[in-house]
């Protein structure tokens, strides 16, 4: 219990309370919920003057974690430089909204890191945090009744697409997104991708402890804000702002700097701009502004995350849900203009990207090309149209290019191309969705991250190899790091996806195969998924999963695999042709897989959590991982319904 202390028996009983009376009126005290009136005793007791308390009531939601001290020194550690600084942009936004005379309220739901999380257990509740954040963001909202708007703060791989799921949501309600941004690069060392590689550098002899020890404490250069790569997070935000959730230029601002902290400023005016003008979540999030979304992500060669998370976003705002078939047509049509960590061509942190003019000045390409709808609105509460208009002609527009090339020495035009630039570059576009015997419903590859030093001159990645064969991805990295894994090999990765793990992300995989020197010459197929680092052949998304009867549960060690995928058509397949020294067609190896058993080692974690279990149920019945994960409720309802007849049979 440790000393006592006389200032501990200091205990008083009662207090005067508040001084000032409450604004009420005889209507109030006549018609208004006694929830409201309690609500305004509540908001005097945690401090706000009575007199201000008629002003319009705002909700600031956000995915804050740990606690610092007004210096920025930490207390506890956050998870995550993502949401560390989140809580500068709160404030700024409620001062914004107090001095408009408002009232600002805030809640938090914390998130999850998945760089903190690859290859543990933790991976297990990565993906379904997302929906049950959501739903409790959603709880939040709807449990402050007098709120006029919602500001939703969040940066992060989980944290951001709930944040939009929520929001998104909210139809009848003005809100804003307001994107974290990004930590800096160290001024010599590596980035926090590249990083996360040290282990399997390390075990294959191509780095030493000291270097593993010194540019592990370098990589977040900065204390706040997202990776510096375009993986889940960074993609997350520019499809916040591609959707029109954002005031522009929002997505990727370096964290804790004045134009980071201005933009939240600028986006609680938006908010109670948006409120004046009666323009709601409705107005903002339709169908032509998820078309937008999708040419956006193919313009940058986003994370492949964002198929599970676009669906969702659309799934939540009640418009048509995109297909395969609408991603292929949007990659085919859309070209890739950005040159950004980790695709290249060169590897420039996102940084470079929002001086560059980040997503408003991919957008003006986009619009050259004919390929947005500019009729949207925005949460600026004017169409796209005029967001562009605006942007074409701004002083910061070309302040900001001016200072990419004072400070870094790089041309705008260099990180952010035109397509006439970007073809002579060589630049393809994002992702492939390869079909085969071993992927009935489809998989997906960033083709774009395919090393250009295994691709053929016609732009074909073709690679026929063996399997080896693996039911745990502890398994795989071992394998990696104990030298089993040899150039040729192609790895398989069964029983990962939603009803085995969670439908874990295999980041450690993908990114020790960038960065290891021979991980160009290894493919690697898996029903788990994947962030924004990805070489070699690297194809996720595998349907259906092994645990639900797909044919890749039931290959083995030494099966004969042949995956192709033309990056310049976006076409692709991926199929077991035989075993031992027999080779088959593709429809004779389907007959074949067919006749098998599943692997004998195939089944669920042993450790999965009995949540992440009922989340892989309901997001099943609501369609898959192809449907974005979601829980449909009117699906969900009739499947239960069905069962219980079924029973009472």
């Amino acid at each position: 219990m440790g000393q006592d202390n006389d200032e501990l028996y200091a205990v008083r009983t009662h207090a005067s309370g508040p001084a000032g009376s409450l604004p009420l009126t005889k209507e109030m005290l006549l018609n208004a919920p006694s929830g409201e009136l309690f609500g305004l005793t509540q908001n005097v007791g945690m401090g706000w003057k009575p007199s201000r308390l008629k002003g319009k009531q705002y909700l600031l939601l956000s995915t804050q974690g740990g606690i610092r001290k007004e210096d920025g020194t930490p207390v506890a550690l956050g998870y995550h430089t993502g949401h560390w600084e989140v809580g500068l942009l709160m404030q700024a936004a409620a001062s914004e909204i107090t001095d408009s005379g408002g009232v600002p309220f805030a809640g938090y739901v914390s998130d999850p890191c998945d760089g903190r999380s690859q290859g543990t257990e933790g991976m297990f509740d990565s993906l379904p945090y997302r929906n049950d954040a959501a739903i409790v963001f959603r709880r939040l909202i709807r449990s402050l009744p007098t709120r006029r708007g919602v500001l939703g703060v969040a940066t992060c791989d989980k944290g951001l697409p709930a944040m939009m799921m929520a929001l998104a949501g909210m139809h009848d309600l003005p809100c804003v997104i307001v994107p974290g941004g990004v930590t800096l690069p160290p001024t010599a060392g590596e980035d926090a991708g590249k990083i996360q590689t040290i282990g399997a550098r390390y075990a294959n002899g191509e780095m030493t402890l000291e270097e593993a020890a010194d540019l592990g404490c370098r990589a977040c250069a900065t204390p706040g804000g997202g990776c510096q790569f375009l993986g889940t997070a960074a993609t997350a935000q520019v499809v916040a702002e591609a959707l029109g959730m954002t005031v522009p230029h929002a997505a990727l601002a370096p964290s804790g700097q004045p134009v980071w902290e201005e933009m939240a400023r600028q986006s609680a005016r938006a908010m109670m701009q948006l409120e004046e003008k009666g323009i709601r979540m409705k107005d903002i999030l339709t169908e032509g502004a998820i078309r937008n979304a999708m040419a956006v992500h193919a313009a940058f060669g986003g994370s492949t995350n964002l198929l599970l998370h676009i669906p969702a976003f659309a799934h939540a705002a009640g418009v048509p849900v995109p297909t395969v078939q609408d991603w292929i047509r949007v990659n085919k049509r859309v070209p890739r203009l950005v040159s950004v960590l980790p695709n290249g061509p060169e590897y420039h942190p996102t940084v470079r990207v929002f001086l560059a003019g980040g997503v408003p000045e991919v957008m003006l390409h986009l619009r050259s090309l004919g390929v947005l709808d500019e009729t949207v609105m925005t949460a600026s509460g004017v169409s796209l149209g005029s967001v562009l208009d605006w942007w074409e002609t701004s002083e910061r527009r070309q302040r900001m290019k001016r200072l990419l090339k004072e400070l870094d020495g790089i041309d705008a035009d260099a990180v952010i191309m035109s397509p006439e630039r970007a073809k002579e570059r060589g630049l393809t576009s994002t992702v492939t969705f390869p079909m085969g015997n071993l992927a009935p419903e489809g998989s997906v590859i960033k083709s774009t991250a395919i090393d250009p030093a295994v691709v053929g001159e016609d732009g074909v990645y073709r690679h026929r190899g063996r399997a080896k064969v693996f039911t745990m991805e502890k398994q795989a990295i071992a394998a990696i790091k104990n030298g089993h894994i040899e150039p040729g090999d192609i790895m398989v990765l069964m029983g990962r996806g939603p009803s085995g793990t969670g439908m874990e992300e295999t980041y450690q995989l993908t990114s020790a195969l960038k960065h290891l020197s021979y991980g160009k010459y290894v493919s690697l197929i898996t029903d788990a998924r994947f962030s924004g680092v990805s070489t070699g052949a690297c194809i996720g998304h595998v349907g259906p999963e092994a645990l639900a009867g797909g044919p890749i549960g039931k290959l083995r060690d030494g099966d004969l695999i042949d995956i192709v995928v033309d990056r310049n058509h976006l076409e692709g397949s991926i199929n077991f042709i035989g075993t031992g020294g027999e080779v088959l067609t593709p429809e004779e190896g389907s007959r074949v897989l067919a006749s098998r058993e599943p692997h004998p080692e195939l089944s669920a974690d042993p450790k999965l959590p009995a949540d992440t279990r009922l989340w892989a149920a309901l997001q099943a019945a609501s369609g898959g991982t192809w449907a974005g994960s979601v829980y449909d409720a009117e699906r969900i309802i009739a499947v239960l319904e069905a069962g219980k007849k079924a029973l009472s049979l």
